[in-house]
């Protein structure tokens, strides 16, 4: 006779996290978590309400004990690496600090699905509840997984419609030639009233200096020497600049008053990773966007000036206003200092050609001791002032002859005629191959010649744009020599070097000593 199996249950005594007794009453440490993704007033509003509501609603129930709210201000959700709050929570709990996490819901936690699974499963493991209140999900429940993947993924694609319908507003605006800066981090302009950049006069000054300092002859490194020994604040408003401030003040369009939209643009929606634009979506000029700080003549010099120092031929240097500006009348290399008695009284720095040894037949030209050189600067700066009217006269009439680029406009506009025919001929081509069979050898031989035409044009174009903006560089470098010397009307009796600077482009020395000033005017 078979008996009766018996099952006695021993019910268990603890709990399965915390390993302490299921009998002993213990207040759980709860913790409350807000967030807000945006800092308007409204959101701001929000926040506050989150933050009173959860320290009142964990302080009200007597088997909790308040632990704190942790919060995040101003943050998106899309990811949680950048929320410190949040994270500092999750330390915390699994440091053993908090056994309870309330939140309002599943989108306030995170709008990633990877992000919320995972570290829900990671303070599952730790024995650490999260409760959402809007969804009524408890993490340790046994359905709370299936329910928080289904919750967490609708949120996502919901933070991605989002972002998306945010991309296409920002795209609309740039379409219509909206332009909206970082005002925070961006130094001369405000919002004004009516959303276009509004001028900040005291700012604007720092950055017609940079411009200044930079034409007459300063290194970016320099300027930023200069500013930081001044005491001027940067963009962000620190007190040490760096030549890649300097250098993005020099290149940003839109201290001329025009704004290139689109420059870079978000790749992921989750991660919120940026990339520069390189094509791959719409950019957008707008001409005369907003009041410009320095004028389109002067913006175009800066680039002008930059594209040279950047071909490497010479080493332009601060160090001294006559670096890169000395030139052998013999080699046409550069003049270079060298220091003669460096370690008793006689000492003195003198110039002379960096290749006068390296050659096998030597340069005749002279040194030059830096006295010499101002003595000259002065006498041929005091002959410029003498016939100042002649020479401006001269100058505006070299500037007339450079205003007129009406044959290279012609010979532009032609080539791109042709080029845009080409390019309908090769549309027209691929079009016919792919509607029906053709000999693929004739096909390819008529496709390359025709990308060798396309190829050949777009090469004199790109000639032709470099010619105009040459002249165009040479009459903006003119009209400001004529600035330049129109407000100095006075000899002078000793070097000057800011002068110096901005009239000379350079100075060559020939083998009788006899030193020739080419001014900026110069063609």
């Amino acid at each position: 006779m078979n008996m009766a199996r018996a099952v006695t249950v021993i019910p268990a005594t603890l709990n399965l996290f915390t390993n302490t007794s299921i009998l002993t009453p213990i207040k759980r440490r709860t913790a409350g978590y807000a967030r807000v993704s945006t800092d308007n007033e409204e959101q701001l509003s929000s926040y506050e309400a989150q933050v009173d509501y959860y320290t009142r609603y964990i302080k009200s129930k007597s088997e909790w004990e308040f632990v704190g709210v942790y919060t995040d201000e101003g943050i998106s959700a899309t990811n949680t690496k950048k929320r410190d709050g949040f994270n500092r929570m999750i330390k915390d709990a699994l440091a053993g600090k908090i056994d309870l996490i309330i939140t309002k819901s599943v989108s306030r936690f995170a709008r990633n699905t990877v992000d919320t699974l995972t570290t829900v499963r990671k303070l599952k493991e730790k024995g650490v509840e999260v409760y959402f209140e809007k969804e009524n999900i408890y993490t340790l429940d046994s359905k709370g997984e299936l329910l928080i993947t289904i919750m967490s993924s609708l949120a996502q694609e919901e933070s991605r419609s989002i972002s998306e319908n945010v991309t296409w507003g920002q795209r609309k605006r740039f379409a219509d030639g909206k332009v909206s800066l970082p005002y925070k981090h961006f130094l001369g302009y405000e919002k004004g009233e009516d959303g276009v950049p509004k001028i900040i006069e005291s700012e604007a000054k720092i950055v017609r200096l940079i411009y200044r300092l930079f034409l007459e002859g300063k290194t970016i490194s320099a300027i930023s020497k200069h500013l930081t020994n001044e005491n001027i604040p940067t963009p962000s408003g620190k007190k040490k600049w760096t030549t890649s401030t300097i250098r993005s003040i020099l290149t940003n369009e839109k201290y001329k008053g025009d704004a290139l939209l689109q420059k870079c643009y978000t790749i992921d929606f989750l991660t919120k990773k940026r990339k520069k634009n390189e094509g791959e979506v719409p950019q957008y000029y707008v001409k005369n966007s907003h009041e410009a700080i320095i004028s389109p003549e002067v913006y175009d010099l800066a680039q002008n000036e930059l594209k040279n120092r950047a071909k490497g031929n010479f080493n332009h240097s601060s160090a001294s206003p006559f670096s890169s500006k000395i030139i052998c009348g013999e080699c046409g290399g550069f003049y270079g200092s060298k220091v003669w008695h460096s370690n008793d009284k006689y000492r003195k720095v003198i110039w002379q050609c960096n290749n006068k040894f390296k050659n096998k037949n030597k340069c005749k030209t002279p040194h030059l001791t830096e006295e010499q050189i101002k003595e000259e600067f002065v006498k041929a700066f005091n002959n410029l002032i003498s016939n100042k009217d002649e020479v401006i006269k001269d100058c505006e009439n070299t500037v007339l002859t450079l205003i007129n680029t009406e044959d290279i406009d012609s010979k532009i506009s032609k080539l791109q005629q042709e080029s845009e025919i080409i390019v309908e001929l090769m549309k027209s081509l691929i079009y016919e191959n792919s509607r029906k069979v053709m000999n693929q050898d004739e096909y390819n031989k008529k496709y390359d010649s025709y990308a060798e035409k396309y190829e050949k044009i777009k090469s004199e174009l790109s000639k032709l744009e470099d010619k105009k903006q040459d002249l165009k560089v040479r009459r903006d470098r003119i009209k400001l020599f004529i600035e330049n010397l129109k407000s100095n009307d006075k000899l002078i009796n000793e070097f000057d070097e800011r002068l110096w600077y901005v009239l000379v482009d350079k100075a060559i020395v020939y083998e009788d000593g006899k030193v020739e000033f080419k001014f900026r005017n110069s063609n």
